[in-house]
Order: C-alpha cells, then structure tokens, then sequence
C-alpha cells in the first residue's frame, strides 16, 4: 500500500499537522521488494547505457515480451514434434494430426495451435550439453540469464538466489529500455519459478539491483487452485481510502517545501533528477494505468472462456493487458513446481494421463488464443511471444537420463534436442527452424541453443546481444555470448 504522510483528512502544510522522519521516509514508498518506487525509477534509468550495433533482420521490432516459461520440461515428442516409423517405446501414445502447414504436424493434444501455426515460428533443434544441466534448477537459470553457476551439485539443485546472480533477461531489456508510459516495467506470475525448495532461481535481476526485479504477482492458493487468478492483489497501486487523487498531487508539494528549506541537500542531488523520478513514480499510482491492466473483470466472459477459467488461462490473459498497457517484460511460470505431478510437465510417470487431461488442454487452449488475440486486435508484430521449458524428454520412454527412475509411461529429461515457439514482432510466420533427427533425439540440422533464443530476444528489441553490464565485483559481463538467429526473422 503507498503509504501518504500526515493525518488523516488533512494536507501535510496544514496547522498542527505532524509530519515525522518516517513519514518523510515513506513518501513515494512502495512495498514493492521494499523499495521506493520513485528510487526504482531513478535507478532503472541511470543504470541503463547506449548500445550501439545491431540491425538486420527483426532488429528493434518489439516494443513488449511475453515469455511463456513451460517449466518442468514438456515432451517435444508428444506435443509438437511426433515421430513415426520409430520403436514403440519412442513412439508418442498420441496420434499425430496435421497444421495449418503442409508436412507439419502435431499430436492430438495441440488441435487448437494446430490451426494458429502460420502464425509463429517452430524452433525444432533446441540443443545444448548438459555439463551438470540435466536438472531443473541449473538449466532453468542457464535458460533465463543465458549463464551457468559454478555451483551445481550433483542432483543439479542450486544456492537460493543470491545478488550475485546473473540478472533475469526481462531485467536487461527494462535497464536498458525503460518504458515510457507510467506502467510496471516487468511483471512475473503466477507463481515463482521452482525446484524443490530452491524458489526463484533466476528470477531475480541479481548483480543490477533489485531496482530491476520483477513486480511479482502470485496470488494466494496452491498450484492446483484454478481460480487463483480472481483473487489478484495489487496493493503497492493503491491510495489510501481517504487519500483522492487531487489531494496526492497537493501533498506531492511537500518535496517541493523540503527542497526549499534544505538548498544544501537540493545541491548535493541536483545532478539525480529526483523530482522527475518522483514524478514517475505519482503517475503510475495515480494514472491507474497499472490498476487497470490488473482488472480482468473488464473482459467478457466469452474472452475469459476462450482463454480457459484456469490459472494458466487467465495468466496469458493478463499478460495480453499488462503489455497493451505499457509493460515491457511479462514471464508467465507454468502455474506447478519444476519436479512435482498433476499438471507438471515433469513426467517421469503418468505421462499419457498428466498430458491428455492436465497440461496440454490448458496450454493448447490458452496459448493459442494468446495468439490469435494478439494478431486479431493488431498488436502482434509488436509483441514478441516465445514459448519455452528448461530442456526436453527423453526419446525413449522408461529410460533413465538424470538419475530419476521412470515407469514405461514416462520420460527422463532431454537437453540435447527440444522444441519452442516465437512469434510476432518480426519473427517469421508459418515456420519451422531447424529439424530433429529420426527420433527426436539431436538436432539433424541448425541446432539452437538457448544462449542464442536470449540473443534473439535482446535482438528483437534492439539490444546488442554483447552489450556489457558490469557484475557485483564491477567486471565486464556480456548480456549473453551469443549472436541472434536472424533466420527466424524476416
């Protein structure tokens, strides 16, 4: 909740009216991970640098991303990649349909985004060597900041986040280009990303600062809780009951008083543009641009039904509204923890009944209509949407790839080849990049590793993918050591 100094009812220069250090403290608070919203604002702009280079195809296309993070690791063999004329236990139990594209075919799970498939690009060759990144933890955080830890252990967990991680992707992109409308810059949900008790592994902006966290919205109820979604709680956007718009703007003239009577502190910080960053910081609480975006009661309920009334649905529909509304980054987590059942995509066992009646209903149905909605109502060319889990399943069925076991119903993980979709904002439509061998086992040709899908991202925003930021111990990092596939883009 902003917190707004002085008694209720009364302006801060009225008689008699107390105005304590910790009200002053709180002016223009948030409690957004405990940092001023003003102070994040500042910060976010002061850090960002100019990034010279670039061009080509796709460059600076996309003004917002929605990142879809399929954590867990869906099975590219039984979704969108089949294969036939292959031993039955490599074989999916899932008949094979056919797409919008001649020659390209999905399973029986995806008939929704069967028919929107000339609209996004199929990578088909995602590839990378495990070197200790066979389990979920290690390749989520190589996925999301484009960098692997020193310290792995064995089962592939990690340390907690820590603030000498390697930044969230969706940090870099809002250093370097905050946006320009009162909006929340990079928004996370529903849940966080998650491996055993390891929670939110990098989802965090790490060695920038937490001035380029994420706003994280996960509302309360566990991961099988299908209505989480209505029960969104946005209260660091919200003026106090007796607070009205006019009068915060009248008691924003408080800085102004203080400044006035303190010229030696107005001098000391003359060079920091604080009214400006405070002013920023007003007009997303008062413009209620934010508030707004989170209200997905403004939409009909055929929307809502389109997208699906599950929590997986409803968190694509919001992402639509955060990035019409000016959000820059939105990373919708698959609503389950990395390593659990019921609706993970982590099938170790269970696989033909986890898929048919739990996660690929919710994703077929919700991604596509996040798909066609974006391109229906225009904004599509200027929204980049990507789809992806930290690695894929095991070719073959009952095998054991990481150490777990798996019944016949069952895959192990697969980093060496899987399958993730982009769209929009200049990526090419109705094609599909790259080819996985007879199996599905490695790529049979242009290999994509998830370095290279970041490189892309920063590319489709017009970010030089070697653009250097500098890491705790003030060294040069590059965003990512990797250059854009420019292929995907046309």
């Amino acid at each position: 909740m902003l917190i707004i100094p002085g008694q209720s009812g009364k302006e801060p220069c009225e008689s008699r009216s107390q105005i304590s250090r910790r009200d002053l403290l709180r002016v223009g608070g948030s409690s957004m991970m405990g940092m001023g919203l003003g102070t994040m604002l500042q910060l976010q702009e002061a850090a960002a640098n100019s990034n010279e280079g670039g061009g080509g195809p796709g460059w600076a296309k996309a003004k917002s991303v929605i990142l879809i993070f399929l954590q867990g690791g869906p099975s590219h063999l039984d979704l969108w990649d089949p294969k036939e004329n292959v031993p039955d236990n490599v074989r999916s139990v899932f008949q094979p349909i056919s797409t919008k594209l001649p020659g390209v075919q999905f399973t029986e799970l995806l008939p929704n985004l069967a028919q929107q498939n000339d609209k996004f690009t199929m990578i088909r060759s995602m590839s990378y060597t495990p070197k200790g990144l066979f389990n979920h933890t290690a390749a989520i955080y190589q996925m999301l900041t484009g960098y692997t830890t020193d310290k792995v252990s064995p089962s592939g967990q990690l340390e907690p986040p820590s603030p000498k991680d390697f930044p969230n992707f969706g940090s870099n992109i809002i250093r370097l280009q905050p946006p320009q409308v009162p909006m929340l810059p990079f928004v996370m949900l529903p849940r966080p990303l998650q491996e055993s008790n390891v929670v939110g592994k990098a989802g965090t902006a790490g060695f920038l600062g937490r001035a380029y966290d994420p706003y994280y919205l996960y509302p309360p109820g566990d991961d099988m809780d299908m209505n989480k979604m209505d029960r969104i709680s946005v209260d660091d956007l919200k003026l106090r009951p007796d607070v009205y718009t006019s009068r915060l703007q009248r008691r924003a003239s408080l800085r102004d008083t203080i400044n006035q009577g303190m010229p030696q502190l107005n001098k000391a910080v003359e060079d920091y543009k604080l009214d400006k960053y405070y002013s920023r910081a007003l007009d997303l609480v008062i413009s209620g641009r934010a508030r707004d975006a989170f209200a997905l009661d403004q939409e009909s309920d055929a929307v809502r039904d389109k997208y699906g009334r599950n929590t997986f649905g409803q968190s694509l529909l919001l992402a639509r509204r955060l990035v019409e509304a000016g959000t820059r980054v939105v990373e919708v987590v698959w609503p389950k923890v990395a390593n659990s059942n019921n609706h993970s995509w982590d099938v170790h066992t269970g696989l033909t009944n986890r898929l048919k009646n739990q996660s690929a209903p919710m994703f077929d149905q919700g991604l596509a209509s996040l798909i066609s909605d974006l391109y229906d109502r225009g904004t599509l060319d200027e929204t980049l949407v990507v789809a992806v889990g930290e690695f894929g399943r095991s070719p073959q069925r009952g095998v054991s790839t990481s150490g777990n076991s798996n019944s016949d119903d069952g895959r192990d993980h697969w980093p060496y080849c899987y399958t993730s979709l982009m769209a929009g904002a200049g990526m090419k439509r109705g094609y599909v990049h790259g080819e996985s061998d007879k199996t599905g086992s490695s790529p049979r040709k242009d290999p994509v590793h998830p370095r290279e899908l970041l490189a892309t991202i920063y590319h489709s925003f017009g970010i030089n993918p070697e653009t250097i930021v500098y890491n705790h111990l003030n060294q040069p990092r590059e965003l990512v050591k990797a250059q854009a596939v420019t292929k995907l883009m046309g």
